[in-house]
């Protein structure tokens, strides 16, 4: 009693899946960032240190219609930083540290987050011996820690220090092969490389089926060509091709709430010199393994059947994958169009 779906001349590849999300918090926003993120082709959404209170791993063990599913870091941990958030936890102490991580335990949490920065020279970030103190207070809980690192210098550190992922790749500077031998003494390491904006101007035509016309008026005209982005951009991006050619464990996250930026993303890695199968092999297979979801990121038997149906082949060109016939979340097709006229109006 299948249903059989002729989808002669089209391209299947598996749903994305994205490690790195702040998606929004409450429950209605929650699960409106999780069905736009369904909408353009996201099964599997990780909320990354910034989820306050139990509503995230709520939502965690719901299944939503038309929604991605959702995985969360609860509460990050970072130095105290006044005026920026208020929801990750702040730390002075390494007692404190081994008290949170404990707290995020209890929780059950899918990852520990931490950021390692001084927002350019803003705060005081956490030294090596707190975040080490939260790295082997994680391990001892069977838990992994991802972190949000600028500095060649921190990350370093971070990898004598034992960490697991690192939720950016280093933006400060080219990278030295003393990096890339730590990381390839770290086999276990993932990376994923986060690239930010390219700084180029885009033709953001392709969303206008989720977003106001007035409101992607303006969107397009605020994308325009911008130098200084452009030169932080060849930093990430020369990084991410040393680190790709390496070897490296490579996934895939979008930091933001944007339905649509995984799309970005992926065309962002093939500009840094990624194939467009290892780009999508990142966005897949990779960042279920990095999740630790047995039964998603590849289309195979005894998996859920999460895919999106395209117009196009994407190994020919990254950007197909903007071409969506169709998206099935746990064999079921997302209603797209039910969607698209709650959101435009149209």
């Amino acid at each position: 009693d299948a249903t059989r779906v002729d989808l002669t001349g089209r391209t299947v590849m598996p749903a994305i899946i994205d490690t790195h999300t702040h998606l929004g918090q409450t429950r209605a926003e929650l699960v409106e960032d999780l069905q736009r993120k369904a909408y353009y082709g996201v099964s599997v959404a990780m909320g990354l240190g910034l989820d306050p209170g139990d509503l995230s791993c709520q939502v965690r063990t719901e299944t939503i219609p038309n929604a991605a599913r959702y995985r969360t870091a609860g509460r990050g941990i970072t130095m105290p930083e006044p005026g920026r958030s208020e929801i990750p936890y702040w730390i002075t102490s390494e007692e404190e540290a081994r008290t949170v991580v404990r707290e995020l335990a209890a929780k059950d949490v899918d990852l520990v987050k931490i950021w390692v920065d001084d927002r350019n020279g803003q705060y005081e970030k956490l030294s090596p011996a707190l975040y080490g103190a939260v790295i082997d207070e994680a391990h001892q809980h069977g838990l992994r820690v991802t972190a949000h690192i600028f500095t060649l210098e921190d990350a370093k550190g971070l990898l004598r220090a034992g960490v697991d992922a690192f939720a950016h790749s280093v933006r400060d500077m080219d990278i030295d092969e003393e990096f890339v031998a730590l990381f390839n003494d770290r086999p276990n390491v993932v990376l994923v490389p986060n690239l930010g904006n390219r700084g180029v101007a885009m033709d953001l035509s392709w969303l206008s089926e989720t977003i106001p016309a007035d409101e992607l008026q303006e969107m397009q005209t605020a994308s325009t060509d911008r130098p200084d982005s452009q030169e932080t951009f060849a930093i990430q991006a020369r990084n991410l091709a040393k680190l790709n050619s390496a070897g490296i464990q490579i996934a895939f996250g979008t930091d933001g709430n944007a339905g649509w930026s995984q799309h970005v993303e992926l065309e962002d890695m093939v500009a840094a010199g990624m194939t467009p199968n290892q780009a999508i092999v990142a966005a897949t297979r990779n960042s279920a393994n990095f999740l630790q979801l047995a039964d998603v990121g590849t289309l195979e038997a005894g998996k859920i059947a999460d895919f999106i149906v395209l117009e196009a082949n994407p190994l020919d060109n990254i950007t197909n994958t903007r071409r969506i016939s169709a998206v099935y979340l746990r064999g079921t097709p997302v209603d797209r169009a039910a969607l698209s006229e709650l959101w435009t109006g149209q």
